[in-house]
């Protein structure tokens, strides 16, 4: 995905939003947009959404992609699951599998018994877990969430920071907005701010260290015919060469499920030899 010289204002006289936008982001990562509030990322992931186009400037993207709004209208006449179906269907997908991916993503944010509930009588958190499902649902190859994160509850938080990682390590492109500055900390591949002037800028330090101290787990993998590791791997893992074609990652325990999902996810796929966790004193 690629923004090329990317500008927007809304009239020939009003204040440019954005401008001068470069931004390319491959698949497989996880990129955060920040920015004070009305500076142009909601904007930004419009665009980049191809729901508004730009003054100036080319938006690319690899294929369609699946957003979530920073406000979702709750007063459509659907329920929640043939609300799902329909986006499934405009997706592309048979009516069979939107079905099962609505009931999947439905149950797996804890609101199965609200299938049948019509949208205008869900509450606002329900509402916005519809909200997120719909973009999951597609499994789309680009994936922006503005503020996608807020009224959710804890699980669903929760829930919804494991998909988001889940859909980059099966090669999608995850841009996302969120208020909080731990929102995927050591999982994202790079960070941008939008400045007052409307300019993106790379954050200094953008990508979250692994924390100092606490427990280490240690992940021994093969990697078929010594192919690179995927990029950007969760956590910042210390990579030791072992024999022949395996690796030894070390990586902060807090990490090691997104290291694994993204490992076994990933291309190339690799084999888990064995997990362990590092003892006090070892190195």
């Amino acid at each position: 995905m690629e923004l090329t010289a990317v500008g927007k204002r809304y009239g020939r006289r009003e204040r440019w939003i954005l401008r001068g936008v470069d931004l390319a982001v491959g698949p497989g990562e996880l990129v955060r947009i920040a920015g004070r509030n009305g500076s142009g990322k909601s904007t930004l992931l419009r665009l980049v959404a191809g729901i508004e186009r730009p003054s100036t400037g080319r938006v690319a993207r690899p294929g369609p992609a699946a957003y979530v709004p920073e406000r979702f209208p709750p007063a459509l006449p659907f329920d929640a699951a043939s609300y799902l179906l329909r986006v499934g269907r405009v997706h592309g997908l048979s009516a069979e599998r939107a079905r099962r991916r609505a009931g999947e993503l439905l149950d797996r944010f804890g609101v199965a018994d609200r299938a049948g509930t019509p949208l205008s009588r869900l509450s606002k958190g329900t509402c916005q877990k519809v909200a997120v499902a719909q973009a999951l649902l597609p499994e789309a190859r680009v994936l922006l969430l503005d503020e996608a994160w807020t009224g959710l509850d804890p699980e669903a938080r929760a829930v919804l920071d494991e998909a988001a990682a889940e859909r980059a390590a099966a090669g999608g492109t995850v841009l996302f907005v969120d208020h909080d500055p731990a929102r995927l900390a050591g999982l994202t591949s790079a960070a941008y701010r939008v400045g007052t002037d409307g300019v993106l800028r790379p954050v200094e330090d953008g990508v979250p260290e692994p924390a100092a101290g606490g427990p280490v787990m240690e992940v021994e993998v093969d990697v078929p015919d010594g192919a690179p590791l995927p990029t950007a791997l969760p956590g910042a893992p210390e990579v030791t060469a072992l024999a022949g074609t395996a690796v030894r990652l070390a990586v902060p325990a807090a990490h090691s499920d997104a290291l694994l999902r993204r490992l076994l996810l990933g291309r190339p796929a690799v084999r888990v030899l064995a997990v362990r966790r590092r003892e006090e004193g070892e190195r």
